[in-house]
């Protein structure tokens, strides 16, 4: 039973980090109710307050973004600028630079993308991903939604943000 879980865990995790992968399009997004969401919208600098899931069970993923557990990322500070580039820093003070825009995936509806950019890389050259759907977002909170395939349906990782005044 104990060897049938962890195969379970190491597949399921496998599958997150593949699912999670994907070319990102810089593009302003429309929500599946006709309005758009500007990149203006997530300009400045946020907190990840709360990693929570849904159809999930807590520590069943334990790395995101390829780099820690989702619980590491609780207190991390994310930083956007207008023109697409950003960096996120963990408690740790691990941090990364990223691209990152919105894409409107029409029958997946709109998505935050970024890409991880190491010393020298340029955006345009780099072909793997993250997209993360958008709960919600105003002018204070943001709650993104990572989808973990489970079988034939998802779980996801929900990420809440505030943001600095």
């Amino acid at each position: 039973m104990k060897k049938i879980f962890h195969t379970s865990l190491a597949i399921l995790a496998l599958t997150f980090i593949f699912s999670a992968c994907s070319t990102p399009q810089n593009t302003t997004a429309s929500t599946t109710s006709g309005s758009s969401i500007s990149r203006g919208k997530f300009v400045g600098t946020w907190t990840l307050t709360n990693v929570s899931y849904d159809g999930l069970l807590p520590g069943a993923v334990h790395n995101v973004f390829d780099q820690a557990a989702p619980s590491d990322f609780v207190g991390s500070t994310w930083k956007f600028t207008n023109s697409g580039n950003g960096i996120y820093t963990l408690q740790n003070g691990a941090s990364q630079t990223i691209f990152w825009s919105v894409f409107n995936g029409g029958s997946t509806g709109t998505q935050f993308q970024f890409k991880k950019l190491y010393q020298g890389d340029k955006a345009k050259n780099v072909q793997e991903g993250y997209r993360l759907d958008i709960g919600s977002i105003d002018n204070a909170n943001m709650s993104l939604r990572s989808p973990v395939a489970i079988g034939n349906s998802n779980g996801y990782i929900i990420y809440s943000f505030t943001k600095a005044q």
